[in-house]
């Protein structure tokens, strides 16, 4: 009885909690210029990073530690409740946008309504790895700009949600579109400090057809600056000597490598014209 006592104890606290941090959410940029101001913060990195935390792995960190897996089961209840019920007053507070076309009317006609909650709560599990993703972003990657000279970039223009803007996402849309619009900005930055990494450390195509089609999408210096697999060190060293004596060792296609006033590369990739 002790059990299902702090069971429901813990998942009562959690879905009050992050009630209560929704609607003070939705409270602030209503309150004047200078809080509507703060709630603009909030939306984009570092002040998401703090919102995000606080709704998704803050309350199973702290009720891990206070009751075990006990509270980090109960952590998990109170969050989905939470969303439930969050969901079904946000709807009610916007009769007309419900009652319009919607997403998940059109995907659950599509695929039908069990499978397609059964799939969004599905890539819902997946939510604490972006959020390492993310915590690696903010710790590890400044201190390989002061190592080796990496490009600074403004996280704020990746990491950020605007989608609540969009007229008649309500409720059960709106909800998961800015799940979306959050792990979106997350995984292409990501993709762009790697960029640097592979470009700095390994400019060395890959020994295989397919994947290097593949990763040519999210790595355009595959394509653009790596030496072939069947070449040897020699031209490695040749390709590294020439494409980082700058100031800036961001990958091959960044901004930072296009001159101000000729708009001409700064380095010129292996094999182009």
């Amino acid at each position: 009885m002790n059990t299902l006592i702090h069971f429901l104890a813990t998942a009562g606290i959690v879905t009050a909690a992050l009630l209560a941090g929704a609607g003070l959410l939705h409270l602030i940029p209503r309150l004047g210029q200078a809080t509507k101001n703060i709630s603009e913060a909030l939306c984009r990195a570092p002040g998401l990073d703090v919102v995000v935390t606080y709704f998704t792995v803050a309350p199973l960190i702290i009720a891990g530690i206070v009751m075990g897996w006990l509270g980090f089961a109960g952590a998990i209840a109170g969050q989905v409740l939470a969303v439930l019920i969050w969901t079904r007053l946000h709807e009610l507070a916007h009769p007309q946008a419900t009652k319009g076309p919607r997403i998940v009317k059109v995907l659950n006609r599509i695929v039908g309504p069990l499978r397609n909650h059964a799939a969004l709560w599905l890539t819902a599990t997946v939510t604490p790895m972006f959020w390492v993703v993310r915590m690696i972003q903010v710790v590890a990657y400044p201190p390989l700009r002061w190592l080796v000279r990496f490009p600074k970039y403004d996280e704020g223009q990746w990491v950020n949600v605007s989608r609540h803007k969009f007229s008649g996402l309500v409720g059960h849309d709106l909800i998961w579109c800015l799940y979306c619009d959050w792990m979106t900005g997350i995984w292409s930055l990501g993709t762009e400090m790697l960029r640097n990494v592979e470009s700095f450390w390994c400019p060395i195509r890959f020994d295989h057809s397919k994947k290097c089609e593949n990763c040519a999408i999210d790595f355009p210096d595959l394509d653009g600056g790596w030496v072939d697999a069947n070449s040897d060190m020699a031209e490695v060293a040749q390709v590294l000597e020439k494409a980082h004596t700058g100031s800036t060792h961001a990958w091959f296609g960044h901004p930072v490598r296009i001159t101000v006033r000729g708009k001409e590369p700064v380095f010129q990739p292996a094999g182009a014209q």
